[in-house]
């Protein structure tokens, strides 16, 4: 696991204008619609759930697993009812159990932090995670954003949106699962964050 201070980090999304400032406003934008009605939610590597608990409907039932304990206890802090908030590793599967099948799923800040074998193994496990039509909010920093488009679409997903700032780093994206779901497999490594 990586020694980068992910407290300090997320810091930028509290400055106007910046980058981190900027992709939670397309993340929160491509959730909002997702979030009509409760639903069924994960989200891999969740910070400080800054993305998800303000726009989550009640009665929703979420797990949001981050492996920074200071990260996970302000997500915690901020969780309604039926949200769970995990510390520990949000790259094995056990974490999701109580949710999964979920309706809607936030891979963000992970893609751009694994190897892209990870991702690939990440991106065909996501099924097992999902319902039929499920959906997958994900980002990427930088390249790479193009091979884990590819990846999706190999995997049975269709992409719904997909932003792409000429000025800035950050890339978002909008899948939906459009193969048949499988069944939830615990104690499956997705990936190792490093």
């Amino acid at each position: 696991m990586t020694t980068r201070d992910w407290v300090r980090w997320h810091d930028e999304y509290d400055i106007p204008g910046s980058s981190l400032a900027r992709r939670l406003e397309v993340v929160r934008g491509f959730l909002r619609p997702l979030l009509d009605r409760p639903r069924r939610v994960i989200s891999m590597c969740a910070g400080d759930g800054r993305d998800v608990l303000p726009l989550l409907p009640s009665g929703s039932r979420a797990v949001l697993v981050e492996w920074d304990p200071a990260l996970a206890d302000r997500a915690r802090q901020s969780a309604p009812s039926g949200v769970t908030v995990v510390t520990g590793d949000a790259g094995i599967t056990d974490p999701y159990a109580s949710v999964a099948p979920a309706e809607v799923l936030l891979a963000c800040g992970v893609f751009g932090n694994i190897p892209y074998a990870d991702t690939c193994r990440t991106i065909e496990a996501l099924p097992t995670l999902l319902t039929p039509g499920g959906t997958v909010v994900w980002t990427r920093a930088g390249s790479g954003a193009a091979e884990v488009r590819d990846a999706f679409a190999r995997s049975g997903f269709e992409e719904l949106a997909f932003s792409e700032p000429a000025d800035a780093r950050f890339r978002v994206g909008l899948h939906r699962l459009r193969r048949p779901a499988k069944p939830f497999a615990a104690g499956v490594r997705l990936f190792t964050f490093v």
